[in-house]
């Protein structure tokens, strides 16, 4: 009798043991539910990804180019689209290595090198974000009040709406651009130079800043209904914002060539309706991305303070202390051009081609990668490490100049 009643009690240890959540998986839990709650279609999710990529970096694509020398340069862009295009890859297969413990991009850090990885990604991720959102209001930082609504928004779904009306923007800003070329100054700017090597590694950076958005793709993942599908959304659009910004590189520098400013809407003549159109495009714009870019930053912040998913109220107070956060500092910050180039030499290179492929090669090392894609990450990882330090050195002193 003795022996049964010990080995009850030990099938209701051993069961209550199983039934209490281990403090990681508790934390994925946590994670989970801060998912977005609702799958979304491809249509929408094509939207909300392409709004991710394209941003107001098209306005520094001509400078870019001039930067780095010219036309030659623009080879360089498609490097630069095609590495970020397969390093996003990498991120769903390392999202999909475990669907169960990885909902974030800090997730993937964990899941790569434990708790250090983690802290490490989040650090990157987040400061790059944060950073973005300080260059979308260094425009208008009184356009602030008008950011601050979508930022309420948890549901992808709603946000495609705005997504939609930034590509509709950005797309506008294009065509004015040809307006301009038409009915002002024309297409007839040249320059001899083949390559600037010196401005190399400013095009460079300002190439990457293009196609950052890395940080937001695990989000986006896990809101599509179908996320095997979420390779061919980035295909289409890392297409559609490759298309859109070799566009506006080659009419920015056709028209003004090296004397190309930081914005190429600084160089659009005053008082013309074609560039009033080009500054409300260019308004409009970081107005619709905002919301999408700081969504991690919040849901990083309600993680942390153990906010419930539900929390209305709450959610609303921290995406308000983001907003007027980014906007106190973006009305400090003069320097566009040589932000944002500092933004994809360091950060954006960091999120976008370090972590994802130093987290591939952990994650499936064991399971076998082949040499041919260990060859090419290699190579990824060579060019990133260029770029971060050539990059960051020079955005760097140009800031300091600046002062």
């Amino acid at each position: 009798m003795e022996d049964k009643n010990a080995r009850a009690r030990g099938a209701a240890s051993e069961h209550a043991h199983r039934a209490a959540p281990a403090p990681e998986k508790a934390r994925t839990s946590r994670r989970r539910s801060s998912r977005p709650t609702a799958a979304r279609p491809f249509s929408r999710t094509c939207l909300n990804l392409t709004n991710a990529v394209s941003g107001i970096g098209v306005l520094s694509m001509p400078y870019a180019v001039a930067q780095g020398g010219g036309w030659l340069s623009l080879a360089l862009f498609a490097l630069v689209g095609a590495i970020c295009y397969y390093t996003g890859t990498l991120i769903e297969r390392c999202m999909r290595a475990d669907p169960a413990a990885v909902a974030s991009y800090p997730d993937i850090g964990a899941f790569a090198f434990g708790s250090a990885g983690r802290r490490a990604v989040a650090a990157f991720m987040y400061v790059e974000l944060y950073l973005v959102a300080i260059s979308f209001l260094l425009f208008i930082a009184l356009a602030a009040s008008v950011v601050l609504p979508t930022t309420w928004l948890k549901n992808l779904g709603v946000l495609a709406y705005v997504s939609a009306v930034g590509l509709v923007s950005s797309a506008v800003l294009t065509v004015s651009l040809v307006w301009a070329g038409l009915a002002g100054t024309g297409f007839h700017r040249n320059s001899t130079s083949v390559l600037n090597l010196s401005g190399l590694p400013t095009s460079l950076g300002l190439y990457f800043v293009c196609f950052t958005g890395h940080a937001v793709f695990p989000t986006i993942y896990s809101s599509m209904r179908n996320n095997k599908h979420f390779s061919k959304v980035l295909l289409i659009s890392s297409v559609l914002c490759s298309v859109n910004y070799g566009l506006t590189a080659m009419l920015g520098y056709m028209i003004y060539g090296d004397d190309v400013q930081s914005q190429v809407t600084l160089n659009l003549p005053s008082g013309k309706l074609y560039t009033k159109v080009a500054i409300l495009m260019t308004l409009i714009n970081p107005l619709a991305k905002y919301a999408l870019l700081a969504a991690p930053i919040t849901a990083a912040i309600e993680e942390k303070f153990s906010v419930p998913c539900g929390s209305g109220p709450a959610r609303v107070a921290i995406s308000t202390v983001v907003v007027v956060s980014t906007a106190v500092v973006a009305s400090t910050v003069p320097f566009f051009g040589y932000l944002m180039s500092f933004i994809g030499s360091f950060l954006s290179v960091m999120a976008t081609v370090i972590f994802p492929s130093l987290c591939f090669l952990k994650i499936y090392k064991a399971k076998g990668i082949r040499r041919i894609e260990i060859a090419a990450i290699t190579g990824i990882l060579i060019i990133g490490v260029f770029v971060a330090v050539t990059g960051t050195y020079t955005s760097v002193r140009q800031i300091i100049g600046t002062f």
